[in-house]
């Protein structure tokens, strides 16, 4: 057959047409980009009437993938951010970051195994051992990361069925993105430094670690010099230059500081995920050390300058108190700072909390009584109800406290044998402290003999209650002098006062002053104390003094008549008259004499 034959279909004209128009097709469709493809493909096969269409081209893997990647090398990262599948807020915070750190991700060699396509179908590429709705376009590695780029198909109000970068991708990115910083620092660095390393970590990251000590302890001691501007400005305005409390905690804040900014370098270095475990670990523990340190130091100064102020005030219960409580927050502090180390290295703190808490409860019903004594001993300090040095009585048995510690508190008595009593029992017993009297009672009865007559009477109550209200150290409101029985074998009179000091010695000369007085007003009476006691007169009995019984009778009949009868007491005039007439010591007292003899010679 002859090619000439106008038989042949190629000469007709409207074939050769024909051919041509389809050739030009195929040349057209062939020279467009993977990204017009992907738009094309995902525009037709969305473009019924009945779904939405995403103006982003997120419907398919691929096409959702070079759309982000398309945004972000425009430098358009809030688009970007739109392609990463979280919630709203987050990506308004964090959107924007994240999707710069997975561009820079996507770029390096990291990718290097990422494939996006041929993932150009709206439901996805059937994967093995990939769930229905998601797609794994290929593995990211860096350093000792790894992470698969996977991308979730969702529900989108405004354009239906769309692919976003999964949640579980995002996860890792930021760790991706220092691996590949890191890298890229290698790069620029001689090969011997990148290639040798020492225990996983290579030399140039051991040199950086090194060089970013001085670094760290430059910076640290720089923020405590700018910290303690403000620290010294309010010093002065409280008027305390001294700042040698702040300074007592520079060490341990030095070393807190320090660590802190050395991680913060550490951060950047792209340390493989094993040896920077073990570096957080160490410096970890240097954190705790440094935060016990500070904790241990402030409750020194702090439970100091209380005890200080509290002895200052006299109040030695609650300085003992507070050297106790100090005692107990050092042991606190130190055993946490213990139980934070090991939990920082990996131990299981809650099988050791709840040893603890069995062996706590062994000791503490095996030592019931002891605790009962260090608890009584808190309270005795706090209650503050007796100090060193105070004369009390404990029960049956009086002495002088000369030493309250946590387990028993010591008593000189009156034997002067030394008293051991626990401070269980002495927070629960009746105690007394006779050194905490602001004044001392007088009080005595006197017994008058039977015969007296009712003026007699009179007259020694009259004259008693002058006694006390003229002595300079009796408290005049609180005389009182009655006759209180005229039944039995004498008339019982009561005499009750306070006498004006807290020292036992001064009361007992006191005591001994005004009841000779009141022998004296007795005798002066004319009459006498009543025996106790039956006696058998086997003489002819003198009987009373009739000048002074009738001396007496005749000075209450001058009252009487001239209306000055002090019953039932004197007028307050009269009474503030006589105050302090008597004098004490009597004037020939050896204890009246100046104290300056060569004064009183002159």
């Amino acid at each position: 057959m002859s090619l000439s034959s106008s038989s042949s279909p190629l000469s007709s004209p409207k074939t050769v047409l024909l051919l041509v128009i389809v050739l030009c097709a195929a040349l057209s469709s062939s020279a467009q980009s993977p990204l017009s493809g992907v738009l094309s493909s995902s525009s037709t096969s969305t473009g019924t009437p009945n779904s939405p269409s995403d103006p982003l081209g997120r419907t398919t893997p691929s096409g959702s993938v070079l759309g982000f990647l398309k945004a972000a090398q425009s430098g358009n990262y809030s688009i970007a951010a739109q392609y990463l599948q979280m919630s709203a807020a987050r990506r308004q915070a964090e959107g924007e970051q994240l999707a710069s750190q997975l561009n820079a991700v996507l770029n390096s060699p990291a990718a290097a195994t990422v494939r996006i396509g041929s993932f150009n179908q709206l439901e996805g590429t059937p994967q093995e051992g990939v769930v229905f709705g998601r797609q794994k376009l290929g593995t990211m590695v860096s350093g000792d990361v790894e992470d698969d780029l996977e991308l979730v198909r969702v529900s989108d109000p405004s354009a239906g069925k769309i692919w976003l970068i999964s949640s579980d991708t995002l996860a890792k990115v930021p760790e991706l993105y220092d691996q590949v910083e890191a890298r890229q620092v290698e790069s620029k660095l001689p090969s011997v430094l990148v290639k040798h390393q020492i225990a996983g970590v290579p030399l140039w990251q051991w040199l950086a670690l090194l060089l970013a000590v001085p670094v760290a302890a430059a910076i640290g001691w720089l923020a405590l010099v700018l910290l303690e501007i403000p620290v010294r400005w309010w010093a002065r305005r409280r008027g305390q230059l001294e700042v040698a409390n702040w300074r007592s905690v520079s060490a341990p804040a030095w070393l807190l500081a320090g660590t802190l900014a050395h991680q913060f370098f550490v951060r950047y270095l792209g340390i493989a995920l094993l040896p920077r475990h073990y570096y957080f670990q160490f410096t970890s523990i240097a954190l705790i050390i440094s935060v016990t340190w500070i904790a241990w130091r402030v409750v020194r100064w702090s439970l100091y300058r209380v005890r200080n102020r509290a002895l200052a005030r006299g109040h030695t219960g609650t300085g003992s108190l507070m050297l106790l409580g100090e005692r107990i927050l050092k042991a606190v502090i130190f055993g946490v700072g213990v139980l934070a180390v090991f939990g920082s290295l990996g131990f299981n703190m809650s099988t050791a909390l709840a040893g603890l808490g069995i062996g706590g409860l062994a000791i503490g019903l095996g030592a019931q009584q002891t605790l009962a004594n260090l608890f009584g001993g808190v309270s005795v300090l706090g209650d503050e109800v007796f100090r060193v040095g105070d004369v009390c009585r404990f029960g049956d048995r009086t002495g002088v406290v000369e030493d309250i510690g946590l387990r028993s508190t010591r008593i000189r008595t009156d034997e002067r044998t030394l008293l051991a009593i626990p401070n269980g029992t002495v927070a629960t017993i009746n105690l007394e402290n006779l050194s905490r009297r602001d004044k001392i009672l007088f009080q005595t009865k006197l017994g008058l003999r039977p015969e007296s007559k009712p003026d007699h009477v009179r007259f020694v109550l009259t004259e008693v209650r002058r006694l006390l209200y003229s002595h300079a150290k009796v408290e005049t409101k609180s005389v009182r002098v009655r006759l209180t029985d005229i039944s039995g074998s004498s008339l019982s009179v009561e005499v009750f006062a306070y006498i004006l000091t807290r020292d036992f010695n001064e009361f007992a000369g006191i005591r001994e002053d005004l009841l000779l007085r009141v022998m004296d007003v007795v005798e002066d009476s004319g009459g006498g104390l009543a025996l106790p006691s039956q006696t058998l007169y086997l003489s002819r009995d003198s009987g009373v003094s009739k000048d002074k019984v009738e001396n007496a009778v005749k000075k209450i009949a001058d009252l009487r008549d001239g209306k000055q009868l002090p019953f039932p007491d004197f007028h307050q005039d009269d009474i503030a008259a006589l105050k302090g007439s008597i004098e004490y010591p009597q004037p020939e007292s050896a204890l009246s004499k100046p104290t300056d003899d060569s004064e009183k010679t002159r």
